[in-house]
């Protein structure tokens, strides 16, 4: 039988007892010890303590002391784990810093920035988070959406889906496919004009990456438009409620197929405001869906006629929400 070295009898009693063979091992931060809880042998008397150097009583006080950095993020195009030279004329005591060191630092602060962006990829992403930046804070995207669409824009550049096309359309498709994936509720309309493209090449761009990346899409409920345009024209809480049981029926009776979710919620919006005695106009609702009065006063009718509602006539000369 081969006799043992060193290096295996020491990993034999990190996991168990070389005395008693026993697995029930007690870590002593404390003393630095690790003893046998079976039968008492001291194995280490001298052990690291790979823990913070500081102490914590309370959760808030653990948190507050962490030093963990910054987290991943997609939005970057490094994803944000490398560092940075800031512009800073001072040292650590606040002293200005002489001429000389001022040029050095700028120097390597420029090298540095070469540095993170030496690749094309790297180059790519960079112009396309920074075109996403932009995009969001127009729209007011939420930063999980955000991230989603970082995410998306990634998958599609390893799909080779911008060789040859615009980074900046292909950045646009990816946002407006995380808004749908996440169901947040931002129209086709709203992203086209806070883009630089048309209607046609970001529904192009949106269509190509939804079929390379196989991309599953949750169908748009209506109900999801109804507080949208409610909050751009006033409505109160109640009619909101009586908005969402017209399009509840209009759903069971399959009326919506095929049509405009905002122009269906204004004129389901415009109904319970004249059943609820409040006064909004077509215009106003029309204004705040985005579509025309034509629309609203079509869709009206619509869902007058097919679920047999008895409503106000807004063309009668007694009726104060008459246009």
């Amino acid at each position: 039988m081969s006799q043992e070295t060193s290096k295996d009898i020491k990993k034999r009693a990190e996991d168990n007892c070389p005395e008693c063979n026993s697995s029930n091992l007690i870590h002593d931060y404390d003393t630095g010890e690790t003893i046998c809880g079976q039968c008492g042998l001291v194995l280490q008397e001298r052990m690291v303590d790979r823990g913070p150097e500081w102490r914590a009583f309370t959760q808030e006080e653990k948190v507050s002391r962490s030093r963990v950095g910054l987290p991943s993020l997609y939005t970057v195009h490094d994803k944000g784990l490398s560092t940075a030279i800031g512009p800073v004329d001072r040292d650590a005591f606040g002293r200005k810093l002489p001429l000389s060191t001022r040029s050095q630092m700028w120097r390597l602060r420029k090298q540095q920035i070469r540095s993170r962006v030496h690749s094309s990829i790297d180059r790519n992403l960079a112009q396309a988070m920074a075109e996403l930046g932009r995009l969001s804070d127009k729209l007011y995207v939420p930063g999980p959406v955000k991230e989603k669409a970082a995410v998306i824009y990634r998958k599609a550049v390893k799909k080779r889906l911008t060789r040859g096309r615009n980074i900046s359309v292909i950045v646009t498709g990816s946002l407006y496919a995380a808004l749908r994936i996440t169901e947040t509720p931002r129209t086709l309309k709203e992203i086209v004009e806070a883009s630089p493209h048309d209607k046609k090449e970001v529904t192009r761009a949106y269509r190509s990456i939804v079929r390379k990346l196989d991309l599953k899409m949750p169908v748009k409920s209506l109900l999801d438009y109804v507080s949208k345009i409610a909050e751009k024209t006033g409505i109160s809480g109640e009619t909101q409620g009586y908005a969402i049981e017209i399009l509840e029926q209009a759903k069971r009776k399959r009326i919506p197929g095929g049509k405009d979710p905002m122009g269906m919620s204004g004129a389901a919006l415009y109904i319970a405001c004249l059943q609820n005695n409040e006064k909004k106009t077509q215009k106003d609702i029309a204004e705040a869906a985005g579509v025309t009065e034509v629309t609203i006063r079509n869709r009206y009718k619509s869902l007058k006629r097919e679920l047999s509602l008895s409503i106000p006539d807004p063309k009668s000369t007694n009726n104060p929400y008459s246009n």
